[in-house]
């Protein structure tokens, strides 16, 4: 980030709707957007979930339209890849670096020199490896409507989670994207309103209701573990959680439906 980009001119900037909304969709997707030098990440909060919503509409669209002309397990696998694609695999890479943080032995500053290492180990592989079965496991046995609306909310209330799991822990470095995303109370409590009002919206008053129980219980999750283990954020944690509460959700909503 440039060094002035915590100046309260620079913040201010920020916290414009376009800007905030260019932001969170250029850090949290592949796609390229105009954002200005002292956007930060300051204003871009408020739209992680609108931003996850969107993600998952992406998802759940190529879930829905390939399951037209191929069996629900090629649809889901599309739809996945779609996912990593559309965000640039950076809550995979998150969650990878993040089991091999937590799998490694030592201090804190022993994990995390571990997960700032561009190479994925074997707590990392089978991290990843759990999160695609999950997901491809829970995708298949829904149908192409209700897998469209399930990555819609999980989408959504994952980027809630993230933003909770920033509010409640410190960074534990004083750089990189743990320290760059500071959450304020009002940003989050926007969020948290959008996602209470969405969820049920979309996936029905009780499965909306453990939808987001599944993120509530993911975000304190993350941030015992953070808190504990690394002393703060990161933004591999970030991205862990995000991951996580992804296919948390997936799962919670399956269950109900099929209860």
């Amino acid at each position: 980030m440039p060094a002035h980009a915590d100046t309260p001119a620079a913040v201010t900037r920020s916290f414009r709707p376009r800007d905030g909304l260019a932001s969170a969709i250029t850090f949290l997707t592949i796609v390229p957007l105009p954002v200005g030098a002292d956007a930060g990440l300051g204003g871009a909060a408020v739209w992680f979930p609108v931003v996850g919503a969107a993600v998952g509409g992406l998802t759940g669209g190529v879930r829905l339209l390939a399951g037209a002309a191929f069996a629900p397990s090629v649809a889901t696998v599309l739809a996945m890849i779609a996912l990593v694609i559309a965000t640039g695999a950076l809550h995979q890479d998150g969650l990878a670096d993040t089991a091999d943080g937590l799998g490694a032995r030592g201090a804190r500053a022993r994990r995390l020199e571990v997960m700032r290492d561009s190479s994925t180990g074997v707590f990392g592989a089978l991290a990843l490896i759990a999160w695609a079965l999950l997901l491809f496991t829970t995708l298949t046995s829904l149908d192409g409507d209700r897998a469209l609306r399930a990555l819609v909310v999980a989408c959504a209330l994952a980027r809630w989670a993230a933003l909770a799991h920033a509010a409640a822990t410190p960074a534990a470095r004083s750089d990189g994207l743990g320290a760059a995303l500071r959450v304020g109370r009002p940003a989050l409590v926007v969020a948290t309103v959008v996602c209470v009002i969405a969820a049920p919206a979309i996936a029905g008053p009780v499965p909306g209701a453990a939808a987001i129980g599944a993120a509530v219980v993911v975000a304190g999750l993350s941030v015992a573990f953070a808190r504990r283990t690394l002393g703060g954020r990161t933004g591999d944690t970030l991205g862990a959680t995000v991951a996580v509460a992804e296919v948390a959700v997936c799962v919670v909503l399956l269950g109900v439906w099929q209860g």
